[in-house]
């Protein structure tokens, strides 16, 4: 198909009734889906509709894959410098752009523009400038060979075609950590970013394209994920496949992408444990950010908070006074720190979970409502639930919503076996003012990321971070340098 012409980027603001048709980018292309099929992005803070996307099907897939494949070996054969060298363009241009993508990021996903979305477009540069500088320290080996007349090169090599399959809650960072190393490594990528958060995946696309990222070494291909995300992790032509989602959704991709290299980033339900010796307003503070930030929906959002019989009166009466200030409200807004949920399933799980706990014993102390009255049903209230028991569905599954679960604890041993009897396996953190309890508790769970003294919704992009073996919350590390592992391969050499 021809170039339609670079796709004109749109502010788009609540309360507007403007919409336009966004196109995805295929070998340098941006192209509709040949079926000629469409759905419609709404706005979760108004229900407004706000564009028109490609319906991609299996065929779209398929030909980003073939494009991709184009795209390789040349942009493998350039030097890391080289590659280096696009990536920082790359995050210049978003540094130049930085309005506009926090306004998609707010129309398109519901994050309030000046409380969260501004500080997600800053990590997405982050992630492209940590990149640049990892893509020229891929280093390779050069081991002893038995031979004392043979030398043995240990190089690393990308592994070729990449699949990425992205979600919607942070629709600029979470593909950045594996399309930025993908690429800095040499290799292609076809991306499926999650429908609902579609613009936003258009309005980073433009960027790569404005950066002059060779045609093919990154497509875009939008639709549904049972049908272009299964055939773009299924396809032979895509030799490594990274996902980051739900559970149920890992393990689909997991079995259909049989026999290759895969980087998994899947559920957690964030632990997080005050013991009777903690800083109560540190840890309250935490909980904030742990439990309401991005509105409760991240994969290491704080959905056990477990806190010791001694203090828990008094650290329920400060949450309950903090959570009062949370405004609510219109993501344009300056003074909201709370958008909406970003989707109807969403907003159903957190009320239904909300609603079983009641119903089961729980004491609600804020919230456990939808606020349609900000502008749509997918706003709901920021939510304390007190006696929160360990068979409750919220404390046992991944809520995603803006809800603060609260357990009662008699003992640092008891929330050791309470956080390694859960399948979860992604992030815990404790509070407490001595060092040796701390450090106790993170070397004897079972996660594969533990704070002391910070909330669970803290990490470092440069860091590795992934669940634990064993765990449901996947497999792999993303994180800088760490990802390299399951995006690139060594290679042996051995001359005579």
């Amino acid at each position: 198909m021809g170039r339609p012409g670079r796709p004109r980027p749109a502010v788009l603001r609540k309360g507007t009734a403007m919409s336009e048709h966004v196109r995805m980018w295929i070998g340098g292309s941006w192209v509709d889906a040949e079926s000629g099929a469409t759905f419609e992005a709404t706005s979760p803070s108004s229900g407004e509709v706000i564009g028109t996307v490609p319906e991609g099907d299996r065929a779209d897939a398929r030909r980003a894959i073939e494009a991709a494949a184009r795209a390789q070996p040349g942009w493998a054969a350039r030097s890391a410098f080289d590659r280096a060298g696009v990536l920082r363009r790359v995050a210049e241009v978003i540094d130049g752009r930085r309005d506009m993508l926090a306004d998609a990021l707010s129309l398109d996903q519901g994050k309030p523009r000046r409380a969260e979305a501004l500080d997600e477009v800053e990590e997405l540069i982050a992630y492209m400038e940590m990149a640049a500088a990892d893509a020229t320290r891929a280093e390779g080996l050069l081991p002893p060979s038995v031979d004392p007349a043979k030398r043995v090169l240990l190089q690393r090599v990308p592994r070729g075609v990449v699949a990425v399959i992205s979600p919607w809650n942070w629709p600029y960072t979470m593909p950045a950590e594996l399309l930025a190393p993908a690429i800095a490594y040499g290799n292609a990528v076809v991306w499926v970013p999650a429908p609902t958060t579609s613009i936003c995946a258009v309005r980073l696309a433009e960027c790569l394209e404005a950066a002059d990222l060779p045609p093919g070494v990154v497509n875009l291909v939008t639709g549904p994920g049972p049908v272009v995300g299964d055939e773009i992790a299924a396809n032979p032509g895509t030799q490594a496949v990274g996902f980051i989602g739900s559970i149920a959704t890992g393990h689909t991709v997991a079995a259909r992408a049989a026999g290759k290299e895969l980087l998994l980033e899947m559920g957690g339900n964030g632990p997080l444990v005050v013991l009777e010796d903690a800083d109560l307003d540190r840890a309250v503070e935490a909980t904030m950010t742990a439990c309401f930030l991005n509105a409760g929906q991240s994969c290491t959002a704080g959905e056990r908070i477990l806190v010791h019989e001694a203090v828990r009166d008094d650290f329920v009466a400060r949450l309950v006074e903090a959570v009062a200030r949370i405004r609510v409200g219109d993501p344009f807004d300056d003074r909201t720190t709370m958008g909406p949920l970003n989707n109807e399933p969403t907003a159903a799980k957190t009320e239904r979970h909300v609603a079983q706990a009641v119903e089961a014993g729980a004491t609600l102390l804020a919230g456990g409502a939808r606020v349609p009255e900000h502008g749509s049903d997918l706003f709901f209230a920021p939510t304390v639930l007190d006696g929160v028991t360990h068979d409750m569905e919220i404390a046992r599954e991944e809520t995603f919503g803006p809800v603060a679960p609260i357990s009662a604890i008699a003992s640092e041993q008891e929330a050791n076996d309470l956080v390694n009897a859960s399948p979860y396996g992604l992030l815990a953190a404790v509070f407490t003012a001595d060092l040796r309890r701390g450090l106790r508790f993170a070397e004897s769970v079972r996660t594969g990321w533990v704070n002391i003294n910070e909330g669970t919704n803290y990490w470092e992009s440069h860091l590795p971070f992934g669940g634990r073996a064993g765990s449901r919350s996947g497999v792999g590390r993303v994180g800088g340098r760490f990802s390299m592992d399951r995006l690139t391969e060594l290679k042996t050499i051995v001359i005579a």
